[in-house]
């Protein structure tokens, strides 16, 4: 915190302390005999000290123009997210932006999109860019390509995705079509097209949200996510060496708007099955930066996945049948 009055500006350490307290005091009536109750002063909680670096020509401290990129050490981080209107991708634009990473969001719906880019900016200090675009669509998808190689980007997450109401047979092909466009191939180009700038800058980290249904033969939303996942793990393998984590983030039932949108009967899965998106993405980002290929939340799932892995066929062939 800084106390800002007519002595100048005296830094204080944030916090409530005696010590803190009496050499505020000490600080501000050093300039005369004149009582505190008598200095105006306005105190204001100073903002993170991520999102500021050091102006050293003026000894002020100024916020970086978004996308403009100094020196490592005061470089302003960005990330690109993909589906971050809700659920888990609003968590992750959420915790980027707590922790100072400027941010380029994508979605289809633009008004909502716009919406929270205006509230994060605002109440986190952090820019954000609207980028409308779906991603079923490759001229749309493109754009987005073309955004990444703008500049060196820290961070994407791929996180865009919907789930299949039907089973493959009675599902329409265009929704099949565009399930695999949003879920495999908008993952591998916008991949391909952060991963050259990153290996060439020497960092960068993606997180592509899987599911454990990747695990199970689940219909092609399984296969779709299995995809991720086996990309995700050859991807951390072959780039850790140029500086990159790569990681697949393998959720099961999220409190989000996914099944909503499904309009699934969610009544027989059982609370403890179900997990919060926030802390979610705290544990999953410290997975990432723990070097973790795979990230699969809480001990239960944990369970699910390694149970899948030895489970008889017929208990295999059993939950294939059920999936869609």
């Amino acid at each position: 915190m800084h106390v800002h009055c007519d002595l100048g500006v005296c830094p204080r350490a944030a916090g409530r302390s005696p010590s803190g307290t009496s050499k505020l005091r000490r600080r501000l009536c050093e300039g005369g005999d004149r009582r505190l109750s008598d200095i105006p002063v306005v105190v204001r909680r100073r903002r993170a000290s991520w999102l500021w670096t050091a102006h050293r020509a003026s000894g002020h401290r100024r916020r970086l123009e978004f996308g403009s990129r100094g020196g490592d050490a005061d470089a302003v981080p960005i990330a690109l997210i993909t589906g971050p209107t809700a659920g888990i991708g609003l968590a992750f634009a959420r915790a980027l932006a707590a922790e100072g990473h400027d941010l380029v969001l994508v979605s289809r719906d633009s008004e909502r999109l716009q919406r929270l880019a205006d509230d994060v900016q605002g109440a986190v200090g952090v820019r954000c860019e609207a980028l409308p675009a779906d991603l079923s669509d490759l001229p749309q998808t493109q754009r987005v390509e073309a955004r990444l190689a703008q500049q060196p980007f820290d961070v994407l997450i791929n996180n865009a995705g919907f789930g299949l109401r039907r089973p493959f047979e009675a599902n329409d092909l265009d929704t099949e079509q565009r399930g695999f466009d949003v879920m495999v191939r908008a993952v591998m180009r916008l991949s391909h097209a952060a991963i050259g700038p990153m290996t060439e800058a020497g960092h960068g980290d993606i997180v592509n949200v899987s599911s454990v249904a990747g695990f199970l033969p689940r219909g092609s939303y399984g296969a779709h996510k299995a995809w991720v996942t086996s990309f995700s793990q050859w991807a951390s393998i072959h780039y850790r060496p140029h500086g990159l984590r790569v990681m697949s983030l393998c959720p099961g039932f999220v409190r989000t708007e996914f099944h909503q949108r499904m309009d699934a009967d969610l009544s027989g899965i059982p609370s403890w099955m179900w997990l919060d998106a926030d802390r979610l993405v705290r544990d999953a980002l410290s997975d990432l930066r723990s070097g973790k290929a795979v990230s699969v939340p809480s001990r239960r799932y944990k369970a699910v996945v390694a149970a899948s892995r030895v489970a008889p066929r017929g208990l295999v062939e059993r939950v294939a049948r059920r999936g869609r």
